[in-house]
């Protein structure tokens, strides 16, 4: 049932939200509702569940692949529900990946890049600030009783609730990780330009969301442990400055763990930036151009007229 919502600010006092304010508003907004979903199922996962008793230690997480499935499903939810609160007045990147690609191949403005870049990032970083503030003391349990090494108190179990790190048996390189990264925003690029595609088998417009929903559970559940599948520079960087600030010190800049990995940080921002533009330059070399030239070949006029013949329905 339609109803009049009044406007909380009287548009002649903030006219300015019609245009690329208001985008941004509802960038940061939908980058937000992403990140206090999507970190706050890791903080279920890693601090909540186990701190609660509802795990067989206070320290137990990851022990089947179901653990890995709430957070693949959690992050699904939280990309879904952050489109549909941004979608109809942003397009709803969310993500700085989706945004540059966007800019390259679908003629997005490049004078908006930047703003949506600040709007994703500083909704990534509150959204992480809020998971902290319902989640702290959970975490600080966690911390408390969890084995070493520890950074300012902190572990890098924790950190993962925000950000991500790659997998022990890359032994700090940065090859397989940056791979790893482009491979993955490749794939989330690609499947977006064809749910969007119109001219191809396109979602129904109030389904999209949830269908890239899906799309970033795929990606979870097949490629997802490398290096926690960031795919997102905003969702990793934002909630990394904060981490930084919270005191997870070098754990957040400049991501490292020793013996593990160090001077991390950088890669879950170059990596999807690369990945995002080769995935949707792919999708459009090998499905969107061919689906462009039948739709041209389709309205061209038949041989010795000026314009297609039209049926008796169509007149």
């Amino acid at each position: 049932m339609a109803v009049d919502i009044p406007a909380i600010i009287k548009p002649t006092r903030l006219r300015g939200r019609g245009g690329l304010l208001g985008e941004c508003l509802a960038e940061f907004l939908g980058t937000f509702v992403l990140i206090s979903f999507g970190c706050g199922v890791v903080a279920m996962a890693v601090a909540a569940l186990p701190g609660s008793g509802r795990a067989a230690t206070p320290v137990t997480i990851f022990l089947a692949a179901g653990d890995w499935l709430l957070i693949a499903w959690g992050w699904a939810f939280a990309v879904a529900f952050g489109v549909y609160v941004a979608g109809g007045v942003s397009g709803a990147h969310l993500n700085p990946a989706v945004t540059l690609a966007m800019a390259v191949r679908r003629g997005f403005s490049w004078a908006k890049v930047l703003p949506y870049w600040f709007a994703q990032v500083v909704g990534a970083l509150t959204g992480a600030a809020l998971v902290y503030l319902v989640y702290h003391d959970a975490i600080h349990a966690y911390d408390s009783v969890a084995p070493g090494p520890k950074v300012n108190g902190h572990t890098n179990a924790t950190f993962s609730i925000f950000a991500t790190f790659p997998a022990a048996y890359f032994h700090g390189g940065y090859w397989g990780p940056l791979v790893d990264q482009i491979a993955g925003t490749a794939f989330l690029l690609m499947l977006i330009a064809a749910v969007l595609d119109v001219r191809n088998q396109a979602v129904q417009a109030n389904l999209r969301p949830l269908v890239v929903g899906f799309v970033v559970a795929a990606i979870g559940i097949s490629y997802g442990a490398n290096a926690g599948y960031a795919i997102n520079p905003a969702r990793d960087f934002g909630p990394r400055l904060f981490t930084y600030a919270a005191g997870w010190n070098s754990l957040a800049f400049p991501g490292s763990v020793s013996g593990t990995f160090s001077s991390y940080w950088w890669i879950p921002i170059v990596g999807p930036l690369i990945g995002g533009v080769v995935g949707i330059v792919v999708y459009d070399l090998f499905v969107g151009d061919v689906l462009l030239l039948r739709s041209e070949l389709a309205a061209l006029p038949e041989p010795g007229r000026a314009t297609p013949v039209r049926t008796t329905d169509e007149e």
